[in-house]
C-alpha cells in the first residue's frame, strides 16, 4: 500500500510540473532552426577560403588543433584566432555571438570539465561552402556522471570568413546522452521517456 502511495504521489509531482510547465510565461518554441538558418546565409553572402587552397588546410588544422584538446590557456590565447569576432555558435546547449562570447562560454566549459578531447574522424567540403567536421567527444565533467567519462559522437557544420577564421559553428549531436541524461533526476526522467519512445 505504501509503495502505491508513494508512486500515485510521485505520478502527481511530475503531473503538477508538466502541467505547471505548459502554464509557463515562456513561450513555447517550435523552429530551432530559423536562427542558424539566418546566420548560416549571412555567412554565405562574405567571401570563404577557396576550396584546395592552402588558406582552407590551415583554417581546417586550426579548428582541429583548437577543439581536440582543450585547456583554458589555448582557449584565452587561441579563440580569436579561430573564431571571427562576430562568429555565431550554437552547440545544442547554448547559441553565442562573436569571439569574447565564445571563449568565455568555452573558459567557463572547461572549468568545469576535469578533461575534455575530440578525436576527427574526417573533413568534407560541401558544395555549399561548407564545412563537416565528423568527430567523438570525451568529456569527464566534475559534477556530472560522477567523474565518469562521456563518449558522444557528433558534427559541426563550419563556415570560414576569408582570413579562415570560422564563422558558423553549428554542432549536431545527442547533447541528452551526452550530458543531459548524466544529471540527478533530470536524468532518470530523460532515461524513462527514452526508454518508452
Amino acid at each position: 500500500m505504501k509503495r502505491i502511495f508513494l508512486g500515485v504521489g510521485a505520478a502527481g509531482l511530475l503531473a503538477a510540473g508538466w502541467m505547471l510547465a505548459g502554464c509557463s510565461a515562456v513561450p513555447k518554441r517550435t523552429d530551432f532552426a530559423e536562427e542558424s538558418r539566418t546566420a548560416f546565409a549571412a555567412a554565405s553572402a562574405r567571401p570563404t577560403v577557396a576550396a584546395g587552397s592552402e588558406a582552407e588546410r590551415q583554417a581546417i588544422e586550426r579548428v582541429k588543433r583548437f577543439l581536440g584538446n582543450w585547456s583554458e590557456a589555448t582557449i584565452r590565447e587561441q579563440t580569436a584566432q579561430v573564431y571571427a569576432p562576430d562568429a555565431y555558435l550554437n552547440d545544442t546547449l547554448k547559441t553565442l555571438r562573436g569571439a569574447d562570447q565564445i571563449r568565455d562560454y568555452f573558459l567557463e566549459t572547461a572549468e568545469n570539465a576535469e578533461s575534455l578531447t575530440v578525436e576527427f574522424a574526417d573533413v568534407t567540403r560541401a558544395a555549399d561552402g561548407a564545412y563537416y567536421f565528423r568527430w567523438v567527444m570525451d568529456v569527464r565533467m566534475k559534477k556530472v556522471a560522477a567523474g565518469e567519462t562521456i563518449r558522444t559522437p557528433g558534427i559541426t557544420l563550419v563556415r570560414f570568413d576569408e582570413q579562415g577564421r570560422v564563422l558558423i559553428h553549428q554542432d549536431y549531436w545527442d547533447s541528452a546522452a551526452g550530458l543531459w541524461e548524466h544529471v540527478p533526476v533530470l536524468g532518470r526522467g530523460i532515461r524513462t521517456i527514452k526508454a518508452r519512445l
